[in-house]
């Protein structure tokens, strides 16, 4: 799974995702890429499950560029636990993602190779996507 090698501080509070991306908002390596609809934690399982899900289909032709890092610590307390006693301990790593983050880019295959690809990792992310081209994003996602 993906996570920092070191941190500033091991504990971070939850903070907020309000707002569009203002970064990482148009395809800068790929042809075609997947585009967040809505703000949403992304767990390092889940973009390693949507990397694996791309790279079988594209059979490791091609290139995946993941442009979306786990960088924000989740604590979890054990179940039955009482209240108090200090925050919990580190549980996993998420990746914070806002409404217009391309997330996954991919080239080098064929066009419907790539979609299909793309398509089936945006079923292993828990948020809503739609895939773009670099045709549709002249502009940056709006």
């Amino acid at each position: 799974m993906l996570m920092p090698k070191r941190v500033k501080r091991r504990k971070q509070f939850r903070g907020s995702m309000a707002g569009k991306a203002l970064r990482g908002n148009t395809l800068s390596y790929g042809e075609y890429g997947i585009v967040a609809a809505e703000p949403c934690w992304i767990k390092s399982n889940q973009i390693e499950a949507a990397r694996i899900a791309m790279t079988r289909y594209i059979k490791r032709g091609g290139k995946v560029w993941i442009k979306i890092f786990p960088d924000k610590p989740v604590t979890a307390k054990p179940a039955g636990t009482r209240m108090g006693s200090g925050k919990g301990a580190v549980e996993y790593w998420v990746a914070v993602v806002k409404p217009g983050r391309v997330m996954f880019e991919i080239a080098g295959v064929p066009e419907e190779v790539a979609k299909e690809a793309l398509r089936l990792a945006t079923h292993k992310l828990p948020v809503k996507c739609k895939i773009v081209s670099k045709a549709d994003l002249e502009g940056g996602v709006s």
